[in-house]
C-alpha cells in the first residue's frame, strides 16, 4: 500500500499558524535552521530524524498534522517517506520549503549567516576534481581515478537523489551550531 505525500502551501501553512498553533518540523542542518527558518518551525536534522519519536512528543492528538520543511521541499519529502515507512500518514511536505516561505514574505527568524551545504559539497568537489586532474597531467597519469571517483560520486548522488559528501560535510564542526 503506498500513501502520497500530501502537500500545502507556505501560504496556506501560514494562515493556519496564525489561526491556531501548528506543529511544524524543519529537516535541515542546524547552521542552515540558524541562518533563517520559518518563525513556527523547530529544528529536526533529517540525518537524525526518528520518526516515533518525533510523534511520541506530538503535543496533542495523534490526529494533529505534522508539517515537515526544509530549504526546498526535496528533504522535507524524504523525511515524509520516513514518517510514511514509519506508519504515520498524517505528515504534510511544506512545498518549495523556506525558501518559497522568505521569498512570500512570511515570518521568519534570521540568524548568523552560513554557505549553504550544497554550495559546500559543489566547493568540495570542485577543489577534488581540480587537484586530481592537475596530478594527473603534471606528477602520474593514475591520478586521473580521483576525478572520476568523484564525477561518478555526483552521478550517483542526482540519479539517487542522496549525497554522501553532502552528509559527511553537514557533520563537519563549521556545521555544528
Amino acid at each position: 500500500m503506498t500513501t502520497e505525500i500530501r502537500t500545502i502551501t507556505c501560504k496556506e501553512l501560514a494562515v493556519l499558524c496564525t489561526q491556531n498553533e501548528q506543529n511544524v518540523i524543519d529537516v535541515r542542518t542546524p547552521i542552515e535552521f540558524r541562518e533563517v527558518h520559518c518563525t513556527y518551525a523547530r529544528n529536526t536534522p533529517l540525518d537524525s530524524l526518528d520518526p516515533n519519536s518525533i510523534m511520541a512528543a506530538q503535543p496533542t492528538s495523534e490526529d494533529r498534522p505534522l508539517y515537515v520543511i526544509c530549504r526546498s521541499g526535496q528533504r522535507a519529502g524524504k523525511a515524509c517517506e520516513a514518517f510514511l515507512k514509519a506508519g504515520f500518514t498524517n505528515v504534510i511536505n511544506v512545498e518549495g520549503g523556506t525558501s518559497a516561505w522568505d521569498s512570500a514574505g512570511l515570518p521568519v527568524v534570521r540568524g548568523k549567516k552560513a554557505v549553504s551545504l550544497e554550495r559546500q559539497v559543489r566547493i568540495v568537489a570542485g577543489i577534488i576534481v581540480l587537484t586530481g586532474a592537475l596530478m594527473s597531467r603534471f606528477v602520474d597519469p593514475n591520478w586521473f581515478g580521483v576525478p572520476a571517483f568523484v564525477g561518478a560520486g555526483l552521478a550517483f548522488a542526482g540519479i539517487t537523489d542522496t549525497c554522501a559528501m553532502g552528509m559527511l560535510i553537514a557533520k563537519m564542526p563549521w556545521n555544528k551550531v
